[in-house]
């Protein structure tokens, strides 16, 4: 039997957490966990109900996506996104965003040699995707700063996770620019996009932003957040369609199929906007509480423009931070899970019920 190729992967960040989530967990009031964006709130009616209505599905369902779901994903695109003169073959469903982030360097079928830019401060799934597929995650926070190299993926996240900032216009042509110059892919990962507050994030594929052409871009979007479907593992990738279909082909091979009623829910909420308004109000108020109080006790909020975490810190080490926060029973992510320029900040999610952002409140103000 063959040696396996050795993955030097980094350790699974939320095992360094462990003393603190005891430590938080130890409060007589209990914990309050800002430290995951694991949605908390009811999934709509509405999905469950086509959920539901879909169960009897004895057959494998589509790896390209039900035509009913392409159409509503295009009609998304075009309606909240302005992205405008796609074709279904341009938009296929994903198990979840995560699977299409870790996976896409090897199903484009990226290797050692190959190159991939990823953000400076990153959900690390990026940097994991391109070392799975054995080659090299290079983070960079703009183009200039990776001129003298030839990628083949460039990563973006606009509205960033961890840190909640908008891409500008500007700094979005210039990754376009960039890319096409390279003739590197330009992945898109927009899964916050419904969630902005002091600043409005916009497409990739916004003709403002691609000058029209799909040609080199991707963009991932979730309906983990938007439509509290986390566990229902649901979202799509879209652009130019000759890499769609590419995925698609490879996908069938792997049997990377989104279950047919998932595919049903998907459909439905894509087409519905009334419960991604309802669910951002819930977040404007958490986020609203939980800035107050952060504030009022010694940090500062940087970023945090967009997206369902604050950015926040003291002046000081983010390890530090997250002990000061456990002693109140309140867990966060130390910025240094993103990266090492996030050493000194920690990542504060609104996804926890109000009673929990309440009581986080309350103590951080006490």
């Amino acid at each position: 039997m063959g040696a396996m190729r050795e993955l030097r992967l980094p350790d699974f960040p939320w095992d360094s957490i462990a003393a603190a989530r005891a430590r938080a967990a130890a409060h007589p009031g209990g914990i309050c966990d800002l430290s995951v964006g694991t949605p908390v709130d009811p999934t709509p009616d509405l999905g469950r109900a086509a959920l539901a209505a879909a169960a009897d599905a004895p057959g494998y369902p589509p790896v390209a996506g039900d035509p009913a779901l392409r159409q509503a994903a295009l009609d998304y695109l075009a309606r909240r996104w302005g992205a405008v003169g796609l074709e279904p073959q341009a938009v296929a469903p994903v198990i979840g965003t995560k699977e299409l982030v870790g996976w896409l360097p090897t199903l484009l079928g990226l290797g050692p040699g190959d190159q991939v830019v990823v953000p400076a401060i990153a959900y690390p799934t990026y940097a994991v995707g391109a070392l799975m597929a054995g080659a090299e995650a290079v983070p960079a926070a703009s183009p200039d700063e990776v001129a003298g190299l030839d990628p083949a993926l460039v990563w973006i996240n606009s509205p960033s996770n961890p840190t909640g900032a908008v891409a500008d216009l500007a700094a979005s042509r210039a990754w376009v620019d960039y890319a096409r110059a390279k003739g590197a892919v330009l992945a898109g990962d927009e899964c916050y996009g419904e969630f902005g507050w002091t600043a409005q994030p916009v497409s990739l594929l916004h003709p403002t932003v691609c000058e029209g052409r799909s040609d080199g871009l991707l963009v991932v979007h979730s309906l983990s957040k938007r439509s509290n479907l986390a566990g229902y593992r649901a979202g799509f990738v879209a652009g130019d369609p000759r890499l769609v279909a590419a995925l698609v082909a490879v996908r069938r091979h792997l049997g990377m199929m989104v279950p047919q009623p998932v595919q049903a829910a998907m459909t439905v909420l894509l087409g519905d906007q009334a419960h991604v308004e309802a669910q951002r109000a819930r977040y404007a108020a958490r986020r609203a509480r939980l800035a107050a109080a952060l504030e009022a006790s010694g940090f500062r909020i940087d970023h945090s423009q967009a997206g369902l975490y604050l950015w926040a810190t003291r002046g000081e080490p983010g390890r530090v931070s997250l002990d000061r926060l456990a002693e109140l029973g309140l867990l966060v992510a130390p910025g240094d899970f993103y990266g090492p320029a996030g050493a000194d900040h920690v990542r504060v999610a609104l996804t926890a019920t109000d009673e929990r952002v309440a009581a986080a409140a309350e103590r951080l103000t006490a």
